[in-house]
Order: C-alpha cells, then sequence, then structure tokens
C-alpha cells in the first residue's frame, strides 16, 4: 500500500469549521484527511464523512495517537475510540505523534503495540510523525523499515529538513509534509510571489508544487472553499529547474513546531 500525495490536514480546526471544511474538501475532490487525537475533532470528521455520501472505500482517513495512550495497554484502546468517533471500522493510517522521549514508553514499546492494532485491521498502514534519524531508526528497529508507510514532518521551504529527508529516502520512508506554508509565511515571500506571477499561479499553489515534486506528500488545510480547490491544482503545476533553485536558497532552518517534552533532538 502507499499514501496519497494529497490530502487535506484539519490541525486547529474544531466544530463546525472543522465540519465544514472536510466537508467542502470532500465536495471538491479530497479524498485523504488527516486527524489526530489531540486535535479534538475526529467526531467532527467522522460527521463531515457520514454526511458527505462518500463511500468510505474511497477515502483514505489518518489519526494519531497521542502521547498518554502509549503504552502498550492504552493505545489499542484509544485507536478504538477513535474510529468510534469517526465512525468507521478501520482507518487507513496510524501515526504515534511525537516520540516524546520523556513520556516514559520506549519507541519499542508504542511501535509494538502500533503493529498489534494493524494485526487487529485496526488501521491498514502505521507510521510516525515528527521523528528525528534517531528516533526513526529506533521505529525500524522495532517493527522492520517495510513497516512505517511514512513520516510526516514539518517542511517548508523555510525548514527544508534536509539531512533527515535524505536518510527517510536511503530507507525507503515516504515523507509527508505539514506546514508546508509556514503558517502562511511563505506566502508573502517575494522569491515565491514572483515564481507564482512566471507561472500564473499562487504562491500556495506554488509552494505546495516544490514539496510534491520533491516527492513528498502534502496535506494543506483551509476554511475556505475556495482555497481548497485551487490548492489542490498544485498537483498539476510544474516548476522548472530555476524555480525549485530559487525555492531551495530560501533555507532558514525556519522550525514553527518543536514543543518541550515532545519533540527528540533535531538532527
Amino acid at each position: 500500500m502507499s499514501i496519497p500525495a494529497f490530502g487535506v490536514g484539519t490541525f486547529r480546526l474544531q466544530g463546525q469549521v472543522a465540519i465544514d471544511s472536510v466537508r467542502n474538501a470532500l465536495d471538491v475532490g479530497y479524498r485523504a484527511i488527516d486527524t489526530a487525537q489531540i486535535y479534538e475533532n475526529e467526531a467532527d470528521v467522522g460527521q463531515a464523512i457520514a454526511e458527505s455520501g462518500v463511500a468510505r472505500d474511497d477515502l483514505f482517513i489518518t489519526t494519531k495517537i497521542w502521547v498518554p495512550n502509549y503504552a502498550k495497554d492504552k493505545l489499542v484502546p484509544s485507536l478504538k475510540e477513535s474510529l468510534a468517533k469517526l465512525r468507521t471500522s478501520f482507518v487507513d493510517l496510524t501515526l504515534i505523534h511525537w516520540p516524546a522521549p520523556d513520556n516514559g514508553v520506549s519507541v519499542d514499546e508504542f511501535m509494538t503495540a502500533l503493529a498489534d492494532a494493524k494485526q487487529q485491521g485496526l488501521t491498514r498502514q502505521i507510521g510516525i510523525s515528527n521523528f528525528p534519524i534517531a528516533e526513526t531508526r529506533a521505529a525500524i528497529a522495532a517493527v522492520g523499515r517495510e513497516e512505517i508507510a511514512t513520516n510526516q514532518i514539518e517542511l517548508s521551504p523555510y525548514l527544508q529538513n534536509r539531512q533527515l529527508t535524505a536518510f527517510l529516502k536511503e530507507q525507503g520512508i515516504p515523507v509527508t509534509s505539514y506546514m508546508t506554508l509556514a503558517y502562511g509565511k511563505v506566502l508573502k515571500d517575494p522569491v515565491i510571489g514572483q515564481i507564482a506571477r512566471r507561472h500564473n499561479a499562487t504562491p500556495a499553489q506554488v509552494t505546495l508544487a516544490w514539496a510534491l515534486q520533491l516527492g513528498y506528500a502534502v496535506i494543506p488545510s483551509s476554511t475556505k472553499r475556495e482555497n481548497l480547490a485551487s490548492n489542490q491544482l498544485a498537483q498539476q503545476l510544474r516548476l522548472d529547474d530555476e524555480d525549485m533553485a530559487q525555492i531551495t536558497a530560501l533555507e532558514r532552518n525556519g522550525r514553527e513546531v518543536s514543543p518541550q517534552g515532545l519533540a527528540a533532538a533535531w538532527d
């Protein structure tokens, strides 16, 4: 199995806003939806899917296990709760949300528990999120690299994570980029703006096309139907070598998210 290259994220969306965003996304053609236990919107996502009329077999649903549920006796029950909220008997992908090295649960324990969830048919694929190289190695040691469907990491023109992405490529583990637009900061970047004008595209389309051309999956979110539709067009946009080089030069180690206690030491 593999993961879709383009999906919709739901981080920071709750209640009716989350329902409307997912419903609009499904309406304009998205079929991959990314949520997480900590987003507290799995029930909203489940409602939007149920009301959309889109067949479950046509969807790819991802959720993420939150830190208090990492222990082997808690992970599977927590995932079953997520499934109830999402109104489905399985998800397509379940990730460990953060390595949380101070949590007292080893990588081996939570990855083994996650693999058990897969064996029980609760999730079709498993993976990791926000894992640097050392923790990814530990996850590989626990379950085997062929079991890790993706490492979902913060990645944007301002944070290109070259060491980690090179390692993941070498291991054959696909990358999912989140916060690809760096909280909207790259949308105001003059270089991105210039490339967008050249291609008669939006800065968001250019940024998403850049990530797609590097082989990463993307999961941009929006509360606006027109932006959801517009973002999808990034899949048809082809940037040339000069465009890609100009975006590569924007690297500034501009990390937006690194929660203390949850993040491990970055590469």
